[in-house]
């Protein structure tokens, strides 16, 4: 996975609060992973328009941290995503 490529929820993929746990999810087919403060702000940019790059920056930004301290940590909880077929990757 490149920097310039665009993660995006596939069909079937959505977040949603989980009122009885009181946590924000990722539910997919059969499945559901809850979210922390940063996943639900990771997954929360997942567009399909912005690339792992702006999704990044983006973040870093927010959260006033450094860029590469961010890109590593954004591209492998996306990547860990893609591998449980929650996200899906277009490059751009």
């Amino acid at each position: 996975m490149t920097q310039d490529d665009v993660p995006y929820l596939p069909r079937g993929v959505r977040t949603q609060f989980d009122a009885v746990r009181n946590v924000d999810v990722i539910l997919g087919p059969e499945r559901v992973l809850v979210l922390d403060q940063v996943g639900k702000a990771v997954v929360g940019r997942l567009d399909g328009e912005a690339s792992l790059a702006e999704i990044s920056a983006d973040l870093a930004q927010i959260y006033d941290a450094p860029l590469d301290a961010i890109a590593p940590d954004v591209t492998a909880f996306v990547e860990d995503l893609r591998d449980r077929g929650m996200v899906h990757v277009r490059p751009r």
